[in-house]
């Protein structure tokens, strides 16, 4: 059984104020996770799997070794009390009011009713727009290291991925603007997926360059998809802009947000895809059956009412986690490459200081360091050497991580090269 409402919260004594525990442990085997239970197919392929473990950590996938917000937990258990789960769309206006009121006070942005559809995810959405959006013919543009569903997403659909790679300048990824404006006027790139905050290296993208990047787009009619999953999880001081705020009254800037990286609430299956253009939205509504689950409907609707000071608390929490990591990569891996992102709770690590040939750092972690986490080949391009944390866990656990990531790093084994066996 877990603590209850997973152990995250507790009334602070003699007081009304809420507190939150985010350093308990709790036991994610045997509930389908596919954090500990699904790595091997994602990581590896089917054909090509890992040794089974028990003493696995798990720091890929982003969802995060911390219990949900109980404000979402609360709103779903009120919504257990009525004993009928039968096929569920958003009809009322409750979910639109508490997400409107949510980008109103954390973006000063304004969204509009019927321009709001819902989806059972970013990815899932993402399927969509390229199906509606793109001729057969067309191709998808992206900045790399990408997030890699924006390349299944394009190949799945018979599309062409056409990418922009990111440079590195004094330890700040930055666009290539002029090699990023001539993909774009080529006339068969119809989309431009964004991600923003970026993952994987935690960029959050300046106004002036959302601003440059939005016009080279609009001017040459590619519609802008902009993935903001993780706009609420900044560092200290940092504030999310979404790049529709920036471009009133234009229709080609679909912007996707969810509670899933929020609150953690990813199994809940809920996106708000925001697209004001009315043709496109038409197009969607065709293609698009907007089931929901009465339970994901519950929690988004619940987070964003009343999840607001357990994302404050959350922020402190991850920000003390990323300390912790530069921290360790200083004393004790000097030669790594890293700076603590302005958003999102991945971190993305430059160690080929350490790995001089080619290796599959996906596979060479867990091996050797018993660490399930993400190496650069999963990023599409760009990320050689590189290797993506998810840093949404307890201290501890993320102490005793990077203690076996270092051990690992610093043995024998990392000066040899190993062959690349994972998927890429």
């Amino acid at each position: 059984m877990l603590p209850n409402n997973g152990g995250t919260w507790k009334p602070t004594a003699g007081s009304n104020t809420v507190s939150y525990d985010f350093d308990i442990n709790i036991d994610r085997m045997g509930t389908n996770a596919l954090a500990l239970e699904g790595y091997q197919s994602y990581l590896f392929g089917p054909d090509n799997q890992a040794t089974a473990r028990d003493d696995l950590i798990s720091m890929w996938v982003a969802d995060m070794q911390l219990a949900a917000a109980p404000a979402a937990i609360e709103a779903m258990a009120e919504r257990l009390e009525h004993p009928i789960f039968g096929y569920t769309m958003n009809f009322d206006n409750a979910l639109y009011d508490a997400f409107a009121d949510w980008c109103a006070e954390h973006y000063d942005w304004g969204i509009v009713r019927e321009e709001m559809e819902t989806s059972l995810g970013v990815i899932p959405a993402l399927f969509d727009l390229i199906d509606c959006v793109c001729e057969p013919d067309g191709r998808v543009l992206t900045l790399t290291p990408s997030y890699g569903y924006f390349k299944h997403a394009t190949v799945h659909h018979g599309r062409e991925f056409v990418t922009s790679k990111l440079t590195l300048d004094e330890g700040e990824f930055r666009i290539d603007f002029t090699d990023f404006a001539a993909k774009a006027r080529d006339p068969k790139v119809q989309i431009f997926f964004l991600c923003h905050p970026h993952n994987p290296t935690g960029r959050l993208w300046t106004d002036d360059e959302l601003r440059q990047m939005g016009r080279i787009c609009l001017d040459n009619n590619v519609v802008i998809v902009s993935d903001e999953i993780h706009c609420d999880l900044l560092r200290a001081g940092k504030r999310h802009t979404p790049i529709a705020k920036l471009f009133p009254g234009e229709t080609s800037v679909v912007t996707c947000m969810a509670v899933s990286k929020t609150f953690n609430l990813a199994g809940m299956m809920m996106a708000m895809i925001v697209i004001p253009d009315p043709a496109l939205r038409t197009v969607w509504r065709k293609r698009h059956y907007p089931f929901v689950s009465p339970m994901g409907l519950a929690a988004a609707t619940g987070a964003y009412r009343g999840g607001g000071d357990w994302l404050k608390a959350l922020r402190v929490y991850l920000d003390g986690n990323f300390t912790l990591l530069d921290n360790v990569l200083k004393e004790r891996l000097p030669h790594a490459v890293f700076k603590i992102p302005d958003a999102t709770y991945l971190a993305w690590v430059d160690l080929s200081a350490y790995f001089p040939g080619p290796i599959n750092l996906t596979r060479f972690f867990l091996d050797e360091a018993g660490v399930i986490l993400e190496g650069g080949e999963m990023f599409i391009e760009n990320g050689d050497g590189c290797v993506r944390l998810n840093l949404a866990c307890p201290r501890a656990k993320l102490k005793e991580a990077l203690d076996r990531i270092c051990r690992s790093v610093t043995g024998p084994v990392a000066t040899g090269a190993r062959p690349l066996l994972g998927r890429g």
